[in-house]
């Protein structure tokens, strides 16, 4: 049975809220506008720059595939050093930065860092 001090616990201690693909789409390109990056290091990025939210694996590379599918990033292997196999590094696509922005802009006003309006009529399909 629930009771209000059940209610003021979960606003006081809300669980992460977790990404969907729409979202991930944005922060992905937030973070790949600024410099390259691979996959763990966008979900501990997220984590940490966003304690409340959390990114998933599935939705992770679901939105990477995505966005590889309309060449907005491409990927290339990275040796590290130190490291046994190479990283697959992401990028923003030369010709997608413009539309990257916008959507990253997306991303900033989700989380309260911009005020700058939204793109209308964008199509991701």
């Amino acid at each position: 049975m629930t009771t209000f001090d059940d209610v003021y616990e979960f606003f006081s201690n809300p669980p992460p809220f977790y990404l969907n693909k729409e979202l991930a789409i944005c922060y992905v390109l937030d973070v790949l506008i600024q410099h390259d990056s691979y996959g763990t290091e966008l979900i501990r990025r997220l984590q940490h720059e966003h304690p409340n939210y959390r990114l998933s694996d599935t939705v992770l590379y679901s939105a990477i595939k995505f966005l590889e599918d309309e060449a907005a990033i491409t990927g290339y292997w990275q040796k590290m050093k130190g490291r046994g196999r190479p990283r697959r590094m992401y990028q923003v696509s030369p010709k997608w930065r413009s539309q990257a922005q916008d959507l990253a802009h997306l991303w900033q006003g989700y989380i309260g860092r911009s005020s700058r309006p939204s793109r209308q009529g964008t199509s991701m399909s």
